[in-house]
Protein backbone atom coordinates (compact mmCIF):
# COMPACT_ATOMS: atom_id res chain seq x y z
CA UNK A 1 0.00 0.00 0.00
CA UNK A 2 1.35 3.42 -0.89
CA UNK A 3 1.28 6.25 1.64
CA UNK A 4 0.07 9.26 -0.34
CA UNK A 5 -0.39 11.83 2.43
CA UNK A 6 0.54 12.51 6.04
CA UNK A 7 -1.68 10.60 8.44
CA UNK A 8 -1.98 9.77 12.10
CA UNK A 9 -3.90 7.56 14.51
CA UNK A 10 -3.97 7.32 18.28
CA UNK A 11 -3.39 9.68 21.19
CA UNK A 12 -0.73 10.50 23.76
CA UNK A 13 -2.92 9.33 26.61
CA UNK A 14 -1.70 6.64 29.00
CA UNK A 15 -1.64 3.12 27.49
CA UNK A 16 -1.96 4.46 23.93
CA UNK A 17 0.38 5.29 21.07
CA UNK A 18 0.27 8.07 18.49
CA UNK A 19 1.43 6.87 15.07
CA UNK A 20 2.22 9.58 12.52
CA UNK A 21 3.15 8.64 8.95
CA UNK A 22 4.83 10.71 6.28
CA UNK A 23 5.35 9.57 2.69
CA UNK A 24 9.04 9.03 2.00
CA UNK A 25 11.05 9.41 -1.19
CA UNK A 26 13.69 6.95 0.02
CA UNK A 27 13.21 3.21 0.02
CA UNK A 28 12.53 1.65 3.37
CA UNK A 29 10.79 2.14 6.65
CA UNK A 30 12.24 4.70 9.02
CA UNK A 31 10.90 4.64 12.59
CA UNK A 32 11.46 7.40 15.14
CA UNK A 33 10.15 6.31 18.54
CA UNK A 34 9.62 8.38 21.67
CA UNK A 35 8.44 6.06 24.43
CA UNK A 36 8.06 6.18 28.18
CA UNK A 37 9.11 2.50 28.18
CA UNK A 38 11.89 2.80 25.56
CA UNK A 39 14.51 0.93 27.56
CA UNK A 40 12.30 -2.04 28.33
CA UNK A 41 10.21 -2.36 25.18
CA UNK A 42 11.58 -0.03 22.47
CA UNK A 43 12.87 -2.86 20.29
CA UNK A 44 9.55 -4.73 20.52
CA UNK A 45 7.50 -1.60 19.71
CA UNK A 46 9.60 -0.88 16.62
CA UNK A 47 9.33 -4.52 15.53
CA UNK A 48 5.52 -4.49 15.86
CA UNK A 49 5.24 -1.27 13.83
CA UNK A 50 7.59 -2.63 11.14
CA UNK A 51 5.84 -6.01 11.02
CA UNK A 52 2.43 -4.35 10.60
CA UNK A 53 3.72 -2.05 7.84
CA UNK A 54 5.29 -4.99 6.02
CA UNK A 55 2.05 -7.00 6.20
CA UNK A 56 0.29 -4.05 4.55
CA UNK A 57 3.03 -3.86 1.87
CA UNK A 58 4.11 -0.38 2.93
CA UNK A 59 7.71 0.08 1.80
CA UNK A 60 8.48 3.81 1.77
CA UNK A 61 7.42 5.65 4.90
CA UNK A 62 8.72 7.70 7.77
CA UNK A 63 7.06 6.83 11.09
CA UNK A 64 7.04 9.07 14.14
CA UNK A 65 5.61 7.20 17.13
CA UNK A 66 4.88 8.61 20.58
CA UNK A 67 4.20 5.71 22.93
CA UNK A 68 2.71 5.86 26.41
CA UNK A 69 2.80 2.16 27.26
CA UNK A 70 0.54 0.73 24.55
CA UNK A 71 0.00 -3.01 24.23
CA UNK A 72 0.92 -4.79 20.99
CA UNK A 73 -2.71 -4.97 19.85
CA UNK A 74 -3.04 -1.19 20.24
CA UNK A 75 0.23 -0.56 18.37
CA UNK A 76 -0.97 -2.75 15.52
CA UNK A 77 -4.45 -1.17 15.36
CA UNK A 78 -3.08 2.39 15.39
CA UNK A 79 -0.55 1.53 12.68
CA UNK A 80 -3.22 -0.06 10.47
CA UNK A 81 -5.54 2.93 10.89
CA UNK A 82 -2.76 5.41 10.06
CA UNK A 83 -1.75 3.42 6.96
CA UNK A 84 -5.30 3.31 5.60
CA UNK A 85 -5.71 7.04 6.23
CA UNK A 86 -2.36 7.80 4.59
CA UNK A 87 -3.28 5.69 1.57
CA UNK A 88 -6.61 7.50 1.21
CA UNK A 89 -8.61 4.32 1.82
CA UNK A 90 -12.05 4.89 3.29
CA UNK A 91 -12.67 1.49 4.88
CA UNK A 92 -10.49 -1.08 6.58
CA UNK A 93 -11.08 -4.77 5.88
CA UNK A 94 -10.67 -5.93 9.48
CA UNK A 95 -11.43 -9.55 8.53
CA UNK A 96 -8.20 -9.64 6.52
CA UNK A 97 -6.32 -8.00 9.37
CA UNK A 98 -7.66 -10.50 11.92
CA UNK A 99 -6.60 -13.42 9.72
CA UNK A 100 -2.90 -12.50 10.07
CA UNK A 101 -0.71 -14.92 11.90
CA UNK A 102 0.57 -12.91 14.85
Amino acid sequence: MEIKQNASAGTTESSDILIMLDPSETNGIQIDLNSSVEKQFGRQIRAKIRETLEKLDVTNVKVNAVDKGALDCTIEARTVAAVYRGAGEETIDWQVIHSWKL
